[in-house]
């Protein structure tokens, strides 16, 4: 873990996509394809199956507005977010930083991982859920293994971006397809589903699984990870270069999440269709419509294109948790760990609460589960656009790219009905917990209610910050820092160099290029470090066979130098290498370290450890690697 100043979002594949390419529309479409998509696998994921399904087997068609209200604000709030990355080269994150007070910041950034767990806790149920309805795995196991696809991003991230979309858009196309071949069995009266968009909410029933599908459908992390993801690809700075990616980019939006609305509402309509037609108005639990599609449909493939689909659905989901938990980690902190750490903890911070429910309460909690992960999502909308639109209406930050009135009025209008139904959500469950709670009251009176007043405070925090004292704007600065020059300084003579060897073919590179910078004058240290379990424990006290064979080949690579006219000594290291190098080479008080580098990328590093980068953190002394 280590603290950094980064101005850039995803570092590892920033600006490495290519957009000014020869050719026509289609093409230059083509290069600016693809962030959209990975941003609208959030807007399908198992958490938006919970809501859907409730609302269309308890409501019928009742609840399609809010899917299209929904699909219409988030269209135009990723519009936002890709221009918010596209013209001020900032992410959510970083914009936020620059808008309030460390403290809020600090607020919004817990609020932003609590609802990256929501999310992920989703991704999960979902994962395990597809699992036992295709394989019968019990659901606790399926929770468990879910933590193995957290090495998934990393395979994919390290074969560059575009393949991480591609995977995506296919997986997005699985999910697509196999509701088309659902909706097709299911046959729905198109006059009765056009009576769906017709705003309406029957009761409060209704407004917790409306607020629901607005938390399920426009995602707090999206926004996040939308304004970085669009600065992975390469554009022209100029005005008309500046224009074109923006239209280009609201274009992609405009695909994906019309295609998301699609899955959306074809999951709301099949519950509609097929259950509440039928009857059977309580089906919100996942695995009750995968069980009652094969009697109702008549067909025996149906329940298994549904699992398919789940299972597509979570899987393509859960790249965006990791992905938008690093972008507002350093956004808001400036402070990375290693991708595959983030990953592992995102994941536990849903797995753990996910397999305590299933075993105190039962597999019939999943449902409630998914359903309130989404509400959630939804409470945390408010933190996460207003700064959004605070920053993308400021004249100063974003000169005439600063969206015009009817854009703002339609982002302050969003905003306003999403806190004015969490409000109205709020309000009501504090009643109903006072009125449930008997002897309990005292915690929903002195630990909720003070939380609840003071995220309340926090909003209006939010909202008024901007307004009263807007902050001086920062210039842009170079992703690690301005260049301040340098003064010119003769050569460096390194009198004590440090050679760490592996006794592998790079040995031979490693010794020649610490000649090369120490010369004849210097005096080479050479050290290897002895591994094994017995050096662990025993260290300077072993005595074993590989340890006096270890000594041996030291010295005479030690021996060799000296004929050749240097000054060398042999030492040996005990324990692990990442710890003994930095040791002896700080005791010596070292002018240079030499090493070889190892080789491994990817999982080799995580099964055998990237030694250079650990001992290069732990020296005081240059460190040269030879390759």
């Amino acid at each position: 873990m280590r603290r950094t100043h980064p101005e850039v979002s995803l570092s590892e594949v920033h600006s490495t996509v290519e957009t000014n390419v020869k050719g026509g529309f289609w093409r230059r479409l083509l290069a600016f394809l693809g962030p959209a998509y990975l941003v609208s696998v959030g807007y399908m994921d198992p958490g938006n199956w919970a809501t859907d399904l409730a609302g269309g087997s308890r409501f019928g068609y009742a609840l399609l507005w809010v899917l299209l209200m929904s699909n219409l604000i988030a269209l135009l709030l990723q519009s936002f977010s890709a221009r918010l990355g596209l013209v001020a080269q900032r992410d959510l994150a970083q914009a936020s930083r620059e808008l309030y007070h460390p403290a809020a910041n600090l607020f919004n950034y817990i609020l932003a991982e609590i609802a990256i767990a929501a999310t992920d806790l989703a991704e999960v149920l979902g994962m395990a859920i597809g699992l036992q309805l295709l394989f019968g795995l019990p659901l606790v196991w399926g929770v468990s293994l879910s933590v193995l696809d957290s090495f998934l991003l990393l395979f994919l991230m390290h074969l560059g971006i575009r393949k991480l979309e591609a995977f995506i858009l296919g997986l997005v196309l699985i999910i697509g397809g196999t509701f088309l071949v659902q909706m097709f069995l299911a046959k729905p009266a198109l006059g009765e589903v056009v009576t769906g968009f017709v705003p309406s909410i029957p009761n409060t029933e209704a407004l917790f699984i409306a607020i629901g599908i607005i938390g399920a459908t426009v995602m707090p992390h999206n926004l996040y990870l939308h304004s970085a993801l669009v600065q992975t690809r390469k554009i022209d700075r100029s005005n008309t270069g500046l224009r074109r990616a923006i239209r280009f980019n609201v274009l992609d939006s405009a695909i994906a999440l019309n295609l998301a609305l699609f899955v959306n509402g074809s999951i709301l309509v099949l519950a509609a269709a097929v259950f509440h037609k039928n009857g059977y108005d309580g089906v919100s639990e996942i695995q009750d419509a995968h069980r009652l599609l094969e009697p109702l449909l008549g067909q025996s493939y149906a329940p298994m294109l549904f699992a398919i689909a789940l299972i597509a659905a979570g899987q393509s989901s859960t790249v965006t948790g990791t992905l938008a938990g690093q972008i507002v980690m350093e956004g808001y902190l400036h402070l990375r760990i290693a991708p595959w750490l983030r990953r592992i903890i995102t994941r536990l911070l849903a797995v753990v609460p996910a397999v305590l429910v299933i075993t105190l309460m039962g597999e019939s909690a999943t449902g409630d589960m998914l359903v309130l992960s989404q509400v959630i999502l939804s409470l945390q909308l408010g933190f996460a656009i207003i700064p959004l639109l605070h920053y993308v209406s400021d004249r100063k930050r974003m000169g005439e790219y600063a969206i015009g009135f009817w854009a703002k009025f339609g982002g302050w209008l969003s905003a306003s009905v999403i806190v004015a139904l969490n409000v109205w959500l709020v309000v009501g469950k504090l009643g109903e917990w006072r009125a449930a709670a008997g002897a309990r009251l005292w915690m929903v009176d002195f630990l909720i209610l003070p939380l609840v007043i003071f995220s309340g405070f926090m909003l209006g925090y939010i909202v008024v910050k901007p307004l009263l004292k807007p902050v001086p704007q920062q210039r842009t600065r170079l992703p690690h820092g301005d260049f301040e020059g340098f003064a010119a300084s003769a050569n460096r003579h390194f009198h004590q160099v440090v050679v760490a060897l592996d006794f592998t073919s790079v040995d031979k590179k490693t010794l020649q290029h610490a000649v090369q910078f120490g010369g004849q004058d210097a005096n080479y240290l050479l050290i290897h470090v002895v591994e094994t379990a017995g050096a662990w424990v025993m260290g300077a006290d072993i005595d074993d066979f590989e340890t006096a064979a270890d000594r041996d080949i030291l010295e005479q690579y030690a021996a060799e130098l000296r004929g050749l006219g240097y000054q060398a000594e042999a030492v040996i290291g005990y324990g692990f290498a990442r710890q003994a190098i930095p040791k002896l080479v700080n005791e010596k008080n070292a002018d240079l370290l030499v090493m070889g580098a190892h080789g491994h990328k990817t999982f080799k590093d995580l099964i055998f450890g990237a030694t250079v980068d650990a001992v290069r953190h732990r020296v005081k002394a240059p460190v040269l690697v030879v390759q």
